[in-house]
């Protein structure tokens, strides 16, 4: 099943319809789409992906050969395959005449192999590619190894792209609709199975969360229950002090200090590691709404995946009753801390929302919208409009018949603390799966989850 990547789809089709040569870098966690987006944007053109895999560069080109061989017709590649990368790139620059898509998929084995391909493909881009009809795409998984090997300023191909596509996980919304569930369930998946594609897949949309939990990842042989360690194997070469950062920031500890205290590492190693990790988009820094992301002292760390959330919380410290068959035993502690472990998610859900809202004339527009805390104090998400002056302040609340006063009031009250100040009054805003009973008032809204709901549909 192909989802959304509507945008990525129409950026990649108005450059094919160009004309001129093109060399695009598509890159992005392993599982997050980027072949499927390659192989669906071919379908109606002439192309071809090329997978590489982890072996001899001359197997490599052999197979490349058999692939390119029925597209162009062309019996004599059969019997006489490449035997070298300058043989390789010769044969694209005389098929290029007309306009032709080549994508070298896992592009970072073929790097890996050969540390002069860069080069290679450098010389025959200047020199003879970019004046074809060629659309060449580098595609690859290890974000380090892309970033290092083609974006990088010291890469020979630096400055030869004409266009690159960082794919990320999907909204919330592309999982709501793909998933079809009330959003009460739609969330609860969401805030376990992330927006990764290939996560997504593996659920069974006509099981239980829990019952998806313990299937499909708390079961030795699923893909689920390794994919994570797999992952940072690949991009990580000392894992084990990446895995205990990753662990004390999904137990809760945010601060470069806390994870300090929990890990027993040392401040340089935890910020380089912290460093690493925002590189590989597996880690966010945030700060209050109101300041700025470089000034700010006041920075906290938090996992950007919600997947990664949950098996660093649930997974990676109970691997030992996983591989006894104890699964029952984790599922019965997710199922008591789910309202809880939901709410951070919830917040990020209920920012969607309100971007959603404001594309079709909701509240107001935003120039910014986050989270604020300053000494003990914290609102859930705070909007700002510099140019009106407007602002809004929203309580996020996972739970049932919710008393939407006492928020209320409570958020007033921290309303005083903010730095931001304007002649108008706060707009206010309350989340929850349903209310006792909503305030009416013009400057409040009250949305349960279905009001949330018709904001995704």
């Amino acid at each position: 099943m192909f989802i959304n990547r509507k945008d990525e789809l129409r950026v990649l089709g108005e450059r094919h319809g160009g004309g001129t040569a093109e060399f695009i870098v598509i890159y992005g966690r392993r599982g997050v789409g980027k072949s499927e987006l390659i192989e669906r944007f071919i379908k109606d053109r002439d192309g071809v992906r090329l997978l590489a895999r982890e072996e001899a560069e001359t197997i490599q080109l052999r197979r490349f050969s058999e692939r390119l061989a029925p597209l162009f017709d062309d019996e004599v590649l059969k019997k006489n395959p490449f035997d070298s990368w300058d043989a390789f790139f010769t044969y694209l620059v005389e098929k290029s005449k007309e306009r032709i898509v080549i994508a070298l998929d896992e592009f970072p084995y073929l790097a890996g192999e050969n540390r002069a391909l860069p080069s290679i493909i450098q010389d025959y881009w200047d020199n003879r590619l970019k004046k074809t009809k060629i659309f060449l795409i580098l595609c690859g998984s290890s974000i380090s190894m892309m970033e290092k090997k083609v974006l990088g300023h010291k890469s020979p191909l630096y400055g030869r792209r004409t266009g690159q596509i960082l794919l990320k996980p999907f909204s919330f919304k592309d999982v709501f609709m793909y998933l079809e569930k009330p959003i009460r369930e739609a969330v609860e998946f969401y805030s376990v199975f992330g927006g990764t594609p290939a996560y997504l897949m593996q659920i069974d949309r006509e099981k239980t969360l829990l019952k998806n939990i313990a299937d499909k990842v708390l079961k030795k042989d699923s893909p689920l229950y390794s994919d994570v360690e797999f992952l940072l194997r690949e991009e990580l070469k000392e894992p084990r002090y990446y895995f205990s950062v990753l662990h004390s920031i999904s137990k809760g500890n945010t601060r470069i200090g806390e994870i300090m205290n929990d890990t027993g590492l040392k401040k340089g190693i935890v910020a380089k590691y912290l460093s690493v990790l925002s590189d590989l988009q597996l880690v966010k820094r945030e700060v209050p709404v109101t300041e700025s992301l470089l000034k700010s002292r006041r920075g906290i760390y938090v996992l950007q995946d919600n997947f990664f959330r949950f098996w660093f919380r649930y997974v990676y410290p109970h691997k030992e009753e996983v591989e006894s068959g104890r699964q029952d035993e984790i599922v019965k502690e997710f199922k008591k801390a789910l309202p809880q472990f939901v709410g951070g998610t919830f917040e990020e859900i209920c920012r969607e929302g309100l971007l959603e809202m404001g594309k079709r004339g909701g509240i107001f527009h935003f120039t910014s919208l986050g989270k604020w805390w300053h000494k003990g104090e914290e609102i859930d998400l705070v909007g700002l409009n510099k140019a009106t002056g407007q602002v809004l302040l929203a309580e996020c609340k996972w739970g049932e018949k919710v008393d939407a006063t006492k928020v209320l009031e409570k958020l007033k009250q921290k309303a005083q603390s903010i730095g931001w100040r304007s002649k108008k009054e706060p707009h206010y805003a309350i989340f929850a799966k349903s209310f006792t009973e909503k305030v009416a008032a013009n400057n409040v809204s009250c949305l349960n989850a279905e009001d949330l709901e018709e904001s995704f549909r």
